[in-house]
């Protein structure tokens, strides 16, 4: 199986890949139409990547069968399309997650001591301890969490050993307390982000970027913040309105710290420009959160166990582009001999009826004599055709109709 990797890529998940019989061409600058005419000109069945974009274009100009995108996120790949086209896209959650949320702690003890203005001033041979004596402190401080999956979750965990209590919002939770994990970390759970905005001294975002939550960190929420307070975005740019995060800056002294930017540089290194930068009280990184030597070994690992899962089972672990739901009303349940054509002719009576089958199972019984097909239809078939079903091949041995 040929695997293309269009981006950065560990020597050991290369290696692996290659241990398991993959094909695998490393190009890790292909990007826009270069991308499309390697993916054309290789047929490759597996393509890899990070953060390169992987437009419909793309997709629809070769002969992938998988999209790996080695991370968490997966907006940059066209997921619509490649639904359309059978394509899975797979990608890699939780295996940066400790990396992300050491990070975003690594900024907030940014904020609270202002660490990057004591190295600048001593730098430039300035000593102010005066100045610089003033922090607040993060114990018995208040994190608001925005988005509480995996990294939300080691994010409490963090806090916790800080000494502060945290709030948390989340699409999963509604009110009430919850616990997580072994280390059982206590959270309370607010209705609203703008509850959490409310409660806490220093807001984290961490959202996965849906249509649902472009924008929703937005002045309601910002303005909930008390005066001061500190806000952290490590997840992505798009999920901030960067007007109500500027005027909250300047109206309501947000000290902040950002890791992501809506104008990010195409490739590792480049000019850069953003206002947001140059505003008072804010702390800027260079879209870094998953990258440690840890979570980018973690992320090849798993990339690689996608990738082989396929190549041996046909199976695809952590897809994310399956339908939740399918049209599918009722089961065709059949009980049949393992002989060749058995399956051919219901599916041949089915078509014929415009009935489409959406799914279907086969499981063998020990001895590979008999076996039960489960096939999922949109629509019922009649009794006339059921009874033409069994009739028309001997090796049916019964046959029934279940409602889904």
């Amino acid at each position: 199986m040929k695997v293309l990797i269009a981006d950065q890529f560990e020597t050991a998940g290369i290696d692996a890949l290659k241990q398991a019989g993959c094909d695998v061409l490393y190009q890790p600058d292909l990007k826009n139409d270069a991308l499309a005419r390697a993916i054309h000109e290789t047929a490759a069945a597996v393509l890899v990547v990070r953060s390169t974009p992987v437009t419909g274009a793309m997709l629809e100009g070769g002969s992938l069968s998988l999209v790996v995108r080695a991370g968490a996120g997966y907006n940059t790949i066209d997921v619509a399309t490649a639904s359309r086209r059978g394509i899975y896209v797979s990608n890699c959650p939780g295996k940066n997650s400790i990396a992300v949320a050491e990070l975003a702690f690594g900024l907030m003890l940014a904020l609270d001591r202002r660490i990057p203005d004591n190295v600048a001033d001593l730098r430039r041979g300035v000593w102010n301890k005066k100045e610089y004596s003033t922090a607040r402190g993060l114990f018995g401080r208040t994190l608001g969490l925005i988005g509480y999956g995996l990294i939300g979750q080691e994010m409490a965990k963090r806090a916790h050993a800080f000494g502060m209590p945290v709030v948390v919002w989340s699409r999963r939770f509604s009110t009430g307390d919850t616990k997580i994990g072994d280390r059982q970390v206590p959270i309370a759970v607010a209705i609203s982000p703008q509850e959490v905005a409310a409660r806490c001294d220093v807001l984290s975002v961490h959202l996965a970027l849906t249509h649902e939550t472009r924008g929703l960190v937005d002045a309601a929420v910002l303005d909930a913040l008390k005066p001061g307070s500190y806000f952290i975005n490590t997840a992505r740019a798009e999920v901030v309105d960067p007007a109500a995060l500027e005027r909250a800056i300047r109206e309501r002294h947000l000290r902040v710290a950002v890791d992501v930017f809506a104008a990010e540089p195409a490739g590792p290194t480049g000019s850069f420009s953003d206002p947001i930068v140059h505003l008072p009280g804010v702390y800027g990184t260079h879209h870094v959160g998953a990258s440690t030597d840890q979570a980018q070994d973690a992320i090849a690992a798993e990339a690689v166990r996608i990738v082989t899962t396929f190549k041996e089972s046909g199976k695809v672990p952590n897809v994310v582009n399956l339908a939740r739901e399918t049209p599918a009303t009722h089961m065709l349940v059949v009980r049949h001999l393992d002989q060749p054509g058995v399956l051919a002719h219901v599916f041949d009576r089915l078509r014929a009826n415009n009935i489409n089958v959406q799914e279907t199972e086969n499981v063998i019984f020990d001895g590979a004599e008999a076996a039960v097909a489960r096939i999922n239809v949109d629509s019922a078939p009649s009794p006339a055709l059921l009874d033409a079903i069994q009739a028309g091949n001997r090796d049916i041995l019964d046959l029934r109709l279940v409602d889904i």
